[in-house]
């Protein structure tokens, strides 16, 4: 089994993180304070109201943003070091794929960037189009494929170089419910399947909940957490859990750190 001695072993940690943007307007306060340790293996998803900072949380993860105070560790190594070391696969909002290459050419670019071998390229692009359920699908263009089976394909191109971190901004936002539930199943088992961490930003309480090891709830701005809850819920999840007592008191718990948070807006 895949670091099973490193089985819940902190691999991302915040201390004190506060991120303030200077504009024209004058200063804009995106993160106060934040604290969170998230182990190694977990699901930890982040719920917040727009522009409370969750996507900003996660882009200081990845480094595509950087702290102005406290401190943030990935996988004991700071956010930049963490990059150039390839610890975690990102997958945006868009699915952003290239329409002039095909999927298995969009999934093989960061292995070319890394100077993977042609075989070893291919070998792995077999491997992840399996993973995510789009076999057959590799010389197909994105333009033929729908839009979920576009951000399958852009979570595969994450998976590629098999980093231990996957991060995840909103990456079903825009689907349908139908294709959304469709999606989060095939998530959960890919992650039963990998082992990966996930760190997963939605503005949904029912997918939260029945994604998530771990909720982080969000403020408004600026963004601290309100409230961090541990789901009791099995790592096996059939969509009419959603139905069961635990499934909704988590859900209420989960609103409940929205208020508070949010005043009489939610």
């Amino acid at each position: 089994m895949k670091d099973t001695l490193n089985a819940g072993r902190a691999v991302i940690e915040a201390k004190g993180l506060n991120l303030t943007f200077e504009t024209g307007d004058g200063p804009v306060h995106a993160l106060k304070d934040v604290n969170l340790t998230i182990g190694r293996g977990e699901f930890v998803s982040f719920i917040g109201p727009s522009g409370c900072g969750k996507t900003t949380l996660l882009r200081c993860i990845a480094a595509l943003e950087h702290p102005t105070g406290g401190t943030l560790l990935v996988n004991g190594m700071s956010p930049d070091e963490a990059r150039m070391k390839r610890a975690y696969g990102y997958v945006f909002q868009a699915a952003g794929l290239y329409p002039w290459r095909t999927i298995a050419g969009n999934i093989k670019l960061p292995l070319e960037i890394m100077g993977f071998d042609k075989a070893e390229q291919d070998r792995r692009v077999e491997r992840v189009l399996d993973l995510v359920e789009l076999t057959g699908f590799g010389k197909k263009f994105p333009w033929q494929l729908s839009g979920g089976m576009q951000q399958r394909a852009s979570i595969a191109r994450a998976l590629a170089f098999d980093a231990d971190i996957l991060l995840m901004d909103e990456p079903f936002g825009a689907l349908d419910e139908i294709v959304r539930d469709r999606l989060n199943e095939e998530l959960l088992k890919l992650w039963a399947a990998t082992g990966k961490t996930i760190g997963f930003v939605t503005h949904s309480i029912p997918e939260a909940v029945y994604l998530s090891t771990k909720i982080v709830v969000m403020s408004p701005r600026p963004g601290r957490i309100t409230d961090v809850i541990e789901s009791p819920l099995p790592k096996e999840r059939p969509l009419d859990i959603r139905d069961s007592r635990a499934f909704i008191e988590i859900a209420h718990r989960v609103r409940d750190g929205l208020r508070a948070g949010h005043g009489d807006e939610v």
